[in-house]
């Protein structure tokens, strides 16, 4: 079984060397000790979300305090093209449920998408609330599934401010691709042709709509910007489903799985 995995300040993070012991408290710490209940003698891994993991030995706990000892120090090397999922806001939660299974998968950041036919609005007043959901969504996702690096949340968008940005990261040598069943041409011939010229560090980007699907001058827009049409298979899947699937199916053509 691997060890239970918790997020901690970056700087502590970068000080610890194998041999040191520090204390740890917050909510973190509380995670760990009133949760997960955690003993002496444990084996845990502490990630400052940047690619550092330490692999510590719990020595002592408190209430929302535990004592450790670096036992290992790694860091972990990031995506040679990382992934960045947009996705369109959605009823019944659907879009946390697909940012959540995509942390899970490996992507590297996260856009909300006020799409044209999302039902979900974010006025003003609902946007930094929503926008704490998805980090805490976010960071629930990466401690569950170990991961060393914590995906960023980056700004909602609209779809004007959409097309603008795919237009600067086609211009940087990015994939962006629109999952959209009129596509007519598969995610995977896309990704293979891309993968063929692309260079370290340039990265895919997957744009995925609501349940109502992606207006036709939105997709206009988007391909005018440089994205491309893409297909995922002959079924119309969820909101919640597409950008995970489409996931796993990029990573492994881009040799990550």
């Amino acid at each position: 079984m691997s060890n239970h995995s918790f997020v901690i300040d970056p700087k502590l993070a970068q000080n610890s060397l194998p041999g040191d012991t520090f204390e740890l408290s917050g909510p973190e710490a509380h995670h760990a000790v009133t949760v997960k209940r955690v003993t002496a003698g444990e084996h845990l891994d502490l990630l400052d979300g940047q690619g550092l993991r330490l692999t510590v030995e719990v020595l002592g706990t408190g209430k929302d305090l535990l004592s450790a000892r670096v036992i290992q120090r790694t860091q972990e090397v990031g995506s040679d093209h990382p992934v960045t999922l947009v996705q369109a806001l959605s009823k019944g939660d659907r879009d946390l449920q697909a940012v959540e299974s995509a942390v899970e998968l490996g992507v590297l950041a996260v856009r909300p998408w006020q799409a044209d036919r999302s039902i979900v609005r974010w006025n003003s007043a609902k946007t930094e609330k929503a926008l704490a959901k998805w980090r805490a969504q976010v960071r629930s996702a990466q401690k569950q599934s170990r991961r060393a690096f914590e995906p960023e949340v980056l700004a909602p968008t609209n779809s004007k401010e959409l097309a603008k940005a795919i237009a600067a990261d086609v211009q940087a040598g990015a994939l962006v691709l629109v999952l959209h069943e009129q596509a007519t041409e598969a995610v995977a011939a896309h990704v293979s042709s891309w993968r063929a010229s692309a260079q370290s560090g340039q990265k895919v980007v997957m744009i995925v709509g609501p349940e109502g699907g992606i207006s036709d001058s939105e997709l206009q827009a988007f391909v005018e910007a440089g994205a491309q049409a893409a297909l995922l298979g002959q079924h119309v899947l969820r909101a919640s489903t597409a950008g995970p699937a489409a996931l796993v199916l990029i990573r492994h053509l881009l040799g990550e799985l």
